[in-house]
Parts: structure tokens; sequence; C-alpha cells
């Protein structure tokens, strides 16, 4: 079946005023999910963002035995039953959190797990899972490749106790691990050995969520202890994805218009709350009105000279907001991104330089000069946060044809749609 034909995103006479509803996190979906799995009885997750990824995770823990019961907004999670023994195939697709977390979980039933995915899935960074599950006395074959496709042969569950990897390509091999802990014998003494690890904020959520369903556990920079034990199931509301959120704070900031996000939380692990701060950065505005985050953007939009370390699924929509600004700026600490949905650093910089920008790939970042761009196809790599991106430089450069804009199905359902009500409004 092929592509559809390139999207042409809008660009807006005014500046863009009006407010959004962002749908469920992925992130936090997908952490209930697993645990909900692993818990002693069912729990329900309402307002759940029903999404590629999150449609995926379903798919692999239904093939572990969990079963998933959908009705309007209220998702129930039956745990698994770990007495499945048939083969079983999980697809992946494209997503990190799927192809870390559910192997994991694979090792405590006694069934053998093939897992594959979409081409650049077995592209991406998958040795640190395979050897970890190996070091647990889990046999993987994986053809000796260090990636997907691989067969985990479980045998009904793991002792753990101490165990030291390098999570320095992604903080999804820490949280996986941490998933599955409360359910392996002696439970798990982690550490990290190596660089640091990025996205930090991704593993204090996982550490947040169980700790709500009443798992034991302590935390360092490097080091996790978890002890062994049942996880209590949990019927939890789930916030809405700020990272999502960024592209709508996006578009005030570019155009100097006011855009009022509902339901921001107020307390929040995920690490798409930095928009707030970004915002400032830039030379906006971010207060909150009651439930509601409202962002106004600058007369003058300002570079920024950024560490994103922490933040590095926000890093697409940040260079397109500083491929728009006045002054250069400087993206640096993200390194890791070069394995995600595509090697995001070289996508941006071919992408916005296809528009005419002046962007450097650096060691472990990107330089961004102001210079007037252009309309043209934008490639999106499969990648939602590409496509973001590219409806964010749209904002400001007519006739920017989006490639593959349904791409933002792995996060977003119905993206395109309600992008054009707001910039169109």
């Amino acid at each position: 079946m092929s592509e559809p034909l390139p999207w042409l995103a809008p660009t807006p006479r005014e500046p863009v005023v009006g407010q959004i509803i962002v749908p469920g996190s992925k992130s936090l979906t997908n952490r209930a999910l697993v645990l909900a799995a692993v818990a002693e009885r069912p729990s329900v997750l309402t307002r759940a963002l029903g999404s590629r990824d999150t449609n995926l995770m379903i798919g692999a823990l239904t093939a572990l035995g969990a079963r998933v019961e959908r009705h309007g907004i209220d998702w129930t999670v039956h745990p698994i039953d770990p007495s499945l023994v048939d083969p079983v195939t999980v697809d992946c697709g494209l997503a990190g959190t799927v192809m870390r977390f559910a192997p994991i979980l694979a090792t405590l039933g006694s069934a053998p797990v093939t897992f594959d995915g979409d081409d650049r899935a077995r592209e991406r960074p998958m040795a640190v899972t395979i050897s970890s599950m190996r070091a647990l006395g889990v046999e993987v074959d994986d053809g000796g490749r260090g990636t997907l496709p691989f067969t985990v042969h479980g045998r009904g569950g793991v002792v753990g106790g101490p165990l030291t990897i390098d999570a320095s390509a992604s903080s999804q091999f820490v949280s996986a691990l941490l998933l599955a802990a409360p359910r392996f014998a002696h439970g798990l003494e982690l550490a990290h050995d190596g660089p640091p690890m990025p996205s930090a904020p991704h593993v204090a959520m996982t550490v947040e969520q169980l700790r709500l369903r009443g798992v034991e556990i302590t935390a360092t920079d490097r080091q996790w202890r978890v002890e062994p034990g049942p996880v209590q199931p949990l019927d939890v509301e789930i916030e809405p994805d700020l990272s999502n959120a960024g592209v709508f704070v996006a578009a005030a900031l570019v155009t100097g218009g006011e855009v009022r996000v509902r339901n921001w939380p107020a307390s929040t692990d995920q690490a798409g709350d930095a928009w707030r701060d970004l915002t400032v950065a830039f030379g906006g505005t971010a207060e909150r009105d009651g439930d509601d985050l409202v962002v106004t953007g600058p007369r003058t939009l300002s570079g920024v000279e950024l560490d994103l370390g922490d933040l590095g699924e926000l890093t697409p929509v940040v260079a397109a907001v500083a491929a728009l600004a006045e002054t250069p700026s400087r993206l640096t600490g993200i390194a890791h991104l070069r394995g995600h949905e595509t090697d995001r650093l070289a996508a941006i910089a071919t992408e916005f330089t296809r528009l005419g920008g002046d962007v450097d790939e650096l060691d472990d970042g990107l330089e961004i000069r102001p210079r007037p761009l252009h309309g043209d196809v934008f490639r999106t790599y499969h990648d939602h946060r590409m496509a973001h991106a590219a409806v964010v430089l749209a904002l400001r450069v007519p006739d920017v044809f989006v490639e593959n804009v349904v791409t933002t199905v792995k996060t977003y359902p119905n993206f395109a749609p309600v992008w054009e009500r707001l910039v169109d409004a």
C-alpha cells in the first residue's frame, strides 16, 4: 500500500489563538498498562491514550496472556495469565516502550516469545535489553545481532538480584527492568555504569508509578533497589500528554499568539512539563489559569542555548521554534537521539536545510542560525516528532508539504485535522 500524498500544512494569516485538549500521555498509558498486567487484580485506566504505540503495547500484553477490555474512556486490564506455554510473536512496530518493556515481562513466563517490528526498529539500540535478560539467566536467541528480531525463552520466572547496565543510550533500559522487578524472586539491585543516562524524568516517572502501586523502591541517579512483592492494582486517570502539547505551545510562540492547553497537571513527572520553562526561554509567557496553562508568544522570538539531555523527545519541536527565532540557538546533550525513531539530529539538519535553513549537526546536538526559509516537501522518516517540527515551521513558511503526516498516529490520533482547526480558526 502506497503512502498518502504529502499534506500541505496550514500557514495562518493571523497569530494563532485558541484552546486545545491534548489526549492522554503515551508514557503514562504504557507504564500503567504494564503495571496493571503484572498486578494482583484488574485495574481500570481512564482517559488512556489510544494510539499506535499504546495499541502495540496492548497487543504485546495480550500475547503474553493479559486481557484488556475497552468501554468508552475506561479500559479494564486483567493481569497476565502465567500458565501460557505456546509460542507467540509480538509486533513492536517502532515503539521503544514496547520493544524494551515487553521482553522483560516475557522473562516471567514459560512461553517462547518472538519480538520484531518495523524495519527501523531493527536498527534501534537493543543490546542492553538482550544482555540484561541474559545476565538474569534468561535464554535469548538473537542470531548474534543484538537487535530485533529475537526470541525470549522464559523459564517461569527470574531470580533477580544485582545487575549493572550501561543505560546511556536510553533510559527505557532502566524503566523496563524496574517495571518487572517486583516479580523477580529476589527483586532487583540495578546500577547504571556509563556516561550520563538521558531522559532521566522518564525513570523518575517509572519509580513514582511503582510506588503508587505499593512497590518498595529506593532510587538515586545511578542506582535503584526494588524489593520483591505484589504489585497492587490501581484505578487511574491518565494525564494529558505534555510532550504532544509542545507543538501547540509552539504555535503560540512562533506566531505571537495565545494558546490555552486544557487540564495541564499542577504536579507531574512528565518531561513535557518543561514546556513552561522553554516558553520563557524563547521570550514568551506561560501562566496557569485554573486547571489550564495559557501560553503567549513574544513580539520577538529569542534564540536559546539549552541542554536537552533530560528532554530529548522535545527536541524536534524546540529546534523548529529555534529555526524561526531572531538569534542563533545551540541545543546539546542529545546525542542519544540518533537511536530514536530515526536519527533525529541528522533528520532535523537535513530537512531544515532543505527548506533553506542553516543548521550544523554537532557531536551531541545542533547549532541553528536564523535564515529565511522557503516551502518544500518535508520528510518525516516515519517519525511523529519530525511531523510536529514540520507543521511548526509551516506556521511562518508557506507551502510546506509534510510527507506522511499520518505517522503522528503513533502518539496522537487525528492530529492533522485537530491542528487545522486550531491554526485556521
